[in-house]
């Protein structure tokens, strides 16, 4: 018999009033015990097997919601760090959106020499499954002071070595792990924004699975074209020609398809606008995209961003000798 857990709760407390009113219903009265006795130890004996029951069946609700989550594919989310003002309030925003969704395992990468403290106290705080790496990205391809955020792809180091990590755990587990059919990998920007629903719509996809992305490239929205079922052009306003015109938060790969071509990688001499393009054409052509997001008609990311917090104050304050005390973890 299969009960809901809220079904079982009301059942337990309205066999629980039952044996309530009974007992009231005794008190104050006298008994002829001989004609009593047994009629109240049926009545007993019963409650006590009804609670039995529904003890019963709250135990297998509780086994089958445990199983269920086992059994669901896993989502390997890759983002990129790196320490800044904002990073650990993007970062909590972000983990809290990954605490409602089931089977998610976070990667997540700083770059940087070592692990920093904060990331690495954050992590362990965060209530998630997470791997937590490093690798500093060398200083010739790193942005410098008042570069446009266009001028170099970023996060290329960091996604690479998570690629890496995937391939090596793969390879160390034997075919003992999870099969690799049964995992999805996604790259998330630690400053986009993300639907909920976006986690179920990439969760079962076999090779490359495709959706919008909206605030990007200029535009209200970024999105594959489909007919059919198939992609077959995308909609973009900026060199629609490059071999995949999408941004980094419109697409999951599955991870079989990863581990099948150990060559895939993110080129970090791509030009500007080709690093996706990098990735993907090692592993899927355009006919072989999986259009999600009901044909990739609904927005369920955005490519949203903090602004730069301003700090004059707090360099005023600084030259007067009392700035805020450093050792406080904003």
């Amino acid at each position: 018999m299969k009960l809901k857990l809220k079904n079982v709760f009301l059942l337990y407390f309205l066999v629980s009033l039952l044996g309530l009113l009974y007992a009231l219903m005794q008190l104050g009265q006298r008994c002829d015990c001989r004609e009593h006795n047994l009629p109240k130890d049926r009545t007993i004996s019963r409650l006590r097997g009804e609670l039995h029951k529904l003890q019963e069946a709250m135990k297998k609700s509780e086994t089958t919601k445990s199983s269920k989550k086992s059994v669901l594919p896993t989502i390997y989310v890759i983002t990129p760090t790196y320490a800044r003002l904002v990073q650990k309030a993007e970062l909590t925003r972000l983990s809290q959106t990954f605490l409602h969704v089931p089977q998610l395992h976070w990667i997540l990468v700083e770059d940087a020499p070592s692990p920093t403290p904060l990331v690495r106290d954050f992590l362990a705080s965060s209530g998630l499954t997470y791997t937590h790496l490093h690798v500093l990205t060398p200083k010739d391809k790193k942005l410098q002071e008042g570069d446009p955020g266009w001028l170099k792809p970023r996060g290329v180091e960091q996604r690479n070595e998570a690629l890496r990590w995937l391939r090596e755990t793969a390879a160390a587990a034997g075919g003992k792990g999870p099969p690799p059919e049964n995992a999805v990998v996604y790259f998330a920007d630690d400053d986009n924004t993300y639907s909920l629903q976006l986690f179920e719509e990439m969760r079962y996809t076999q090779r490359v699975s495709v959706w919008p992305v909206g605030l990007v490239g200029g535009m209200r929205f970024e999105r594959p074209v489909v007919q059919d079922g198939k992609v077959v052009r995308f909609h973009t306003g900026w060199r629609p020609g490059r071999p995949f015109p999408i941004d980094m938060a419109g697409f999951a790969v599955s991870l079989k398809l990863l581990l099948a071509n150990p060559k895939a990688r993110f080129d970090g001499d791509a030009q500007m606008g080709f690093l996706e393009s990098s990735l993907l054409q090692n592993l899927v052509t355009i006919e072989g995209l999986e259009p999600k997001a009901d044909m990739c008609t609904k927005v369920l990311v955005w490519h949203t961003r903090t602004e730069k917090p301003k700090m004059k104050r707090e360099e005023a304050l600084v030259k007067q000798g009392i700035g805020s005390d450093p050792n406080v973890e904003v």
